[in-house]
C-alpha cells in the first residue's frame, strides 16, 4: 500500500467542497481552496477512476452546473468549448510501504553522497555541462530542501533534489544526468539515496514525469517507485486567456 499521507495529499481536494457529479467512473467536485496556481486539477488513479476538482470560478467559466448529467467526456468538451486547455498529464509514483522499508535498509552506494551549499562549484560546472532543455526538465537547483550527487572520476554527472510539496511531508523529486554518463546506474543510485534520507527525515518521497518520457519512467521503476496514477492540470496559458 501507498503511505496514508501520499494518498491523503493527493486525494483530498477531490472529497472537499460542492460534488457535482459522482459514479464509480467519474467524480467532479468544485472547491473553493484550491490554490490559485492548480485552478483546474484531473487525476486518474490506476483502477480507472478518474477524478475532477476546480475552483468555482473555473466552473463558471466552463459552464458547468449543479444536477447536469456529466462524464469525463462532457466534463473535457466543456473545458474545450470554454477554451481551457490542460498542460498534459504526469505519470504520478511513489513508494509503496514494503518498498519503502527495504530501501530504508540500504546503505548509500560508492560515489553517492549529499550536496550542500560547499558543493557551489562543483553543481555550476555540471549545470554548465548540461543543456538549457534537460535543466529545465529536471528542475534540479543547489538551494532544494535536500539535493544527493553521484560522482565519475571526481566529476558531478548525476543530481537529484527535493522539496516539500504543498508545505506537507511529501517531497517532490526531480534528477538530472549528464548525457555521457546515462545508463551506467548513476540515477538510480542517486534516486533511492535521496529517497531513503527524505524517509529517515519523515518524509514520503514522489516521482513526475511525462507521459511520453520513456526514459524517466524507466528511471522511476528501476528505482523501486510505484505507479500511483496520472495527474493534469490547467494549463498556465490558457488560464491568462479565460482572464483576458
Amino acid at each position: 500500500m501507498f503511505s496514508p499521507v501520499f494518498t491523503d495529499l493527493w486525494l483530498s481536494p477531490y472529497a472537499q467542497g460542492e460534488v457535482l457529479h459522482s459514479d464509480d467512473a467519474f467524480v467532479l467536485t468544485v472547491n473553493p481552496d484550491l490554490s490559485e496556481d492548480t485552478p483546474v486539477m484531473v487525476l486518474e488513479t490506476l483502477d480507472g477512476k478518474v477524478s475532477v476538482a476546480l475552483t468555482p470560478e473555473m466552473a463558471a467559466a466552463a459552464g458547468l452546473k449543479p444536477g447536469e448529467s456529466l462524464s469525463e467526456a462532457s466534463f473535457r468538451r466543456h473545458l474545450e468549448q470554454a477554451g481551457i486547455a490542460l498542460h498534459g498529464a504526469d505519470y504520478l509514483f511513489a513508494y509503496l510501504d514494503e518498498d519503502k522499508s527495504a530501501l530504508l535498509r540500504e546503505t548509500t552506494a560508492d560515489g553517492v553522497r549529499q550536496l550542500t551549499a560547499q558543493d557551489e562549484e562543483v553543481f555550476a560546472a555540471f549545470e554548465a555541462s548540461a543543456s538549457e532543455q534537460d535543466r529545465d526538465d529536471a528542475s534540479v537547483e543547489l538551494d532544494h530542501w535536500l539535493v544527493f550527487g553521484a560522482f565519475e572520476d571526481g566529476r558531478l554527472v548525476c543530481a537529484a533534489s527535493m522539496y516539500p510539496w504543498d508545505d506537507s511531508t511529501v517531497a517532490d523529486l526531480g534528477v538530472l544526468t549528464l548525457p555521457s554518463s546515462r545508463g551506467k546506474g548513476h540515477a538510480r543510485r542517486v534516486v533511492r539515496a535521496i529517497c531513503r534520507h527524505a524517509a529517515g527525515q519523515g518524509y514520503e518521497s514522489q516521482y513526475r514525469c511525462q507521459l511520453d518520457n520513456d526514459a524517466s519512467t524507466a528511471l522511476a521503476k528501476s528505482a523501486g517507485l510505484t505507479l500511483f496514477g496520472k495527474w493534469d492540470v490547467v494549463s498556465t496559458e490558457s488560464e491568462s486567456e479565460s482572464e483576458d
